[in-house]
């Protein structure tokens, strides 16, 4: 009696053991590593904030002892010196703060900017206020304000530095230097004056391109981030089709199994070995194509006939070279094994067809000869696939990986490299490709033991 050729065999039972691939979730994994990255580039900018503060410690001291000493100005040394330590401590507090807090926000850089500049104007006070020639440093916040922090708080810095400058000349006592402005160079406020722009613009250019190295960065990262996060929402659109189309392909391949059962005990076959045989390869090629839909549907989360089980390292390994030389034209394939320790993992089909993507990527360029090494190396899997075509194009190299980088000119070339990197890269592992001096390509996959190996309950307690 012929089975139900309406049935579809891979809506059965619950799988026995699950596949430990993570679930691709592109954007918010995205945006949370992008705000990640901003938080790092806050505190690279609040270490630079720290060294600048340092400087100006040893630039405070340098010209508080030069005036004093060398030129015989009246400073009130205690109270300087006192502004001085508190400046210290702020900064030592600083350090202690931030290798424990990796978060800066705005706020707090606003703070720290703040701080310097009360600092800067607690000097001023003491040392003649607006007559000051260093009241010019002010700027040097106001630029690194404009830099590093949102538009309401520049402007807050703006208004702040013009308030204590307001508040030197209305009530600090200027210096009881002598009025010499006719020496030119010669004068000690122009001389004042030109120190100070030196050293305006000598910290300006430092920390400016430090900091824009530092956003620069940021930037770079944050589109790769959004390129990976495109890149992942093209393979879940393409699973979606994937998963749909297995659905679709699962009744018609159910009825030409029943067909072709049915053909092989029928008279008018089962008298012809040649038709018999003819049978026997298309039932073949059938299973073949069964065990790729139900691969698919496994790797969506929703087959449940045929499961992800359990095996070693080696078996898993083997078994996958084998069913990839199930109907492959190689004429030579070298599999060199060097796992010495065998492994309990996750046989699982999502793995499977990752690597069996990389050995057809090596098929097509080398008909004739392909090699696989197999070893373990600080706790990677890695699999290194070579053949000797004629190699990658250095514009597919320099794009590896990325959908439609393909020199085979035909629609869809180059998806099977971008799911397998997306797939390796979801695993915590990569794949990368170089050409051989001596011809051909290798292409070199590292996958964590951790994502595919199942561990004892004595190693997970």
């Amino acid at each position: 009696m012929r089975a139900n050729k309406n049935s579809n065999p891979y809506d059965g039972g619950p799988a026995r053991l699950r596949p430990r691939l993570p679930v691709v979730e592109p954007l918010a994994p995205a945006n949370a590593s992008a705000s990640t990255i901003t938080h790092a580039a806050g505190h690279k900018n609040m270490q630079q904030l720290i060294q600048l503060r340092w400087i100006a410690v040893i630039g405070q001291i340098t010209t508080i002892a030069t005036a004093s000493i060398l030129l015989g100005v009246q400073l009130p040394m205690p109270a300087m010196l006192n502004v001085l330590a508190c400046l210290i401590a702020f900064n030592v507090a600083s350090i202690l703060r931030w290798q424990e807090n990796q978060v800066v926000s705005n706020s707090e850089l606003l703070l720290a900017l703040t701080v310097d500049v009360a600092s800067l104007t607690a000097q001023l006070y003491l040392s003649g206020g607006a007559t000051n020639p260093f009241v010019f440093l002010y700027l040097l916040h106001v630029i690194l304000g404009a830099v590093l922090l949102e538009t309401w708080a520049t402007w807050t810095m703006v208004i702040v530095t013009g308030a204590c400058i307001a508040g030197l000349a209305l009530f600090s006592e200027p210096l009881p230097l002598p009025q010499d402005h006719a020496l030119g160079i010669f004068s000690l406020y122009v001389q004042g004056m030109l120190l100070c722009f030196i050293l305006d613009a000598a910290l300006l250019v430092i920390f400016i391109t430090r900091i824009m190295q530092n956003m620069r960065s940021s930037a770079a990262a944050v589109s790769d981030l959004r390129q990976r996060a495109a890149e992942e929402e093209h393979i879940v659109r393409m699973g979606l089709l994937a998963s749909g189309a297995a659905h679709e392909l699962g009744t018609p391949l159910a009825t030409l199994a029943v067909i072709l059962g049915d053909w092989k005990h029928m008279p008018e076959f089962k008298g012809s070995p040649v038709l018999l045989e003819e049978i026997a390869e298309m039932q073949t090629q059938l299973k073949r194509c069964k065990s790729i839909v139900s691969g698919i549907l496994m790797s969506a989360g929703e087959a449940r006939g045929e499961s992800s089980t359990a095996t070693t390292l080696n078996t898993f390994l083997d078994e996958v070279v084998a069913e990839w030389r199930i109907g492959r034209p190689v004429a030579a394939f070298e599999l060199e094994n060097r796992i010495a320790t065998d492994l309990p993992v996750v046989s699982d089909s999502t793995l499977k067809q990752m690597i069996c993507n990389v050995l057809d990527n090596a098929l097509e360029a080398s008909p004739a000869w392909l090699r696989m090494e197999a070893s373990i190396e600080g706790g990677m899997l890695v699999l290194l696939v070579t053949d000797n075509g004629p190699g990658f194009a250095p514009s597919i190299l320099a794009q590896f990986g990325k959908p439609y980088n393909s020199s085979k000119g035909r629609p869809g070339g180059g998806l099977g490299l971008f799911l397998v990197l997306n797939v390796a890269r979801t695993l915590g592992g990569e794949v990368t490709a170089t050409n051989r001096e001596q011809g051909g390509a290798m292409v070199r996959l590292t996958l964590p033991l951790s994502a595919i190996e199942i561990k004892s309950e004595q190693q997970t307690t």
